[in-house]
């Protein structure tokens, strides 16, 4: 029974490394929404993400670094700041792949996951589309 348990363990850290593997690098932002407002480039020109597996820093007008947790077999992404403006603070999101971007919705009160990459009537979303540098 250990070795079931260990064998599944494995099996599911190993798919949990595929999915967010793609993740890993430096993003730029492209583009962010909150609310129903589109933000100007200029605000967030000098942004950048570093994922490396479970663990991000986010640079804007100061660095903030934390943990991210991906759940098996969803996009949904719960994000925990240890460093910088959000230690303490849990950010649910959903977040998805395509077309070489990554696109993440992020619910900054974190008491429930986004339900769709759409942010208009509920100031408390905030998206961003990334792009890899």
């Amino acid at each position: 029974m250990r070795l079931v348990t260990i064998i599944s363990l494995l099996i599911l850290s190993i798919g949990s490394a595929k999915q967010t593997n793609k993740l890993n690098g430096t993003w730029v932002p492209v583009k962010e929404t909150m609310g129903k407002m589109t933000l100007p480039p200029a605000s967030f020109g000098t942004q950048k993400l570093v994922i490396a597996d479970s663990t991000y820093t986010f640079t804007a007008e100061s660095v903030d670094k934390g943990v991210c947790r991906y759940t098996e077999g969803s996009n949904k992404m719960d994000i925990y700041g240890k460093e910088g403006v959000n230690t303490g603070k849990h950010f649910t999101a959903i977040y998805k792949y395509e077309n070489e971007q990554l696109t993440i919705c992020y619910n900054l009160k974190g008491d429930s996951y986004p339900e769709a990459f759409d942010t208009s009537g509920n100031p408390a979303l905030f998206m961003s589309v990334f792009k890899k540098m």
